[in-house]
């Protein structure tokens, strides 16, 4: 097994996107099995390459008792929301919150072998893919929450026991202006 440390919520490879994957090799074999065995370990029910501090478009998921993976994922949704859906992440531990996603979704992409594979699902499973997905565009769960609910789970966050946002830091200028534009 080759378990990888998750980075969490304040690690600047979170926000990056990724890039999309172009070589379909052993190493690309080896990162699938390194996010599915480090998923499986947690345990989670999907795992993006960047939560383990790669930056390309993978993922991994395990959702009711589906084991798979999706290389340059492209989503297509339905309208229907569902609002309620409670959403965690292995890159904010312990916490999860009601976030907004599509009901049902369509995952196109590749396996590990540059095959094409088109994957369906609903509720959970279409949660996955996009939550997954949103990580590979740099964007996080709480990015998709309404802002009362967001205010909450930043709350959360600084409460965390892993959390290491610090209080930013408010420098002084040197210069006359203060810093002021005249």
């Amino acid at each position: 097994m080759a378990i990888q440390a998750i980075r969490l919520f304040g690690d600047p490879v979170l926000r990056t996107p990724a890039a999309p994957v172009v070589d379909f090799d052993k190493e690309l074999r080896k990162l699938v099995k390194d996010l599915t065995d480090t998923m499986m370990d947690a345990p989670g029910a999907g795992l993006a390459a960047p939560q383990i501090g790669v930056g390309l478009r993978v993922f991994t998921y395990y959702v009711d008792e589906q084991l798979g993976h999706l290389i340059n994922p492209d989503l297509d949704l339905s309208p229907e929301l569902d609002e309620e859906g409670e959403e965690g992440c292995l890159s904010f531990p312990g916490l999860s919150f009601p976030t907004p996603r599509a009901v049902r979704a369509v995952a196109k992409g590749f396996d590990m072998h540059g095959e094409p594979i088109v994957l369906e699902g609903t509720d959970l499973m279409a949660r996955c893919f996009q939550h997954e997905t949103d990580h590979l565009d740099g964007v996080l769960f709480i990015d998709r929450m309404d802002p009362k609910q967001r205010k909450l789970a930043m709350k959360a966050v600084r409460e965390a026991e892993w959390s290491g946002l610090a209080a930013p830091v408010v420098k002084v200028s040197p210069h006359v202006t203060g810093g002021k534009a005249l």
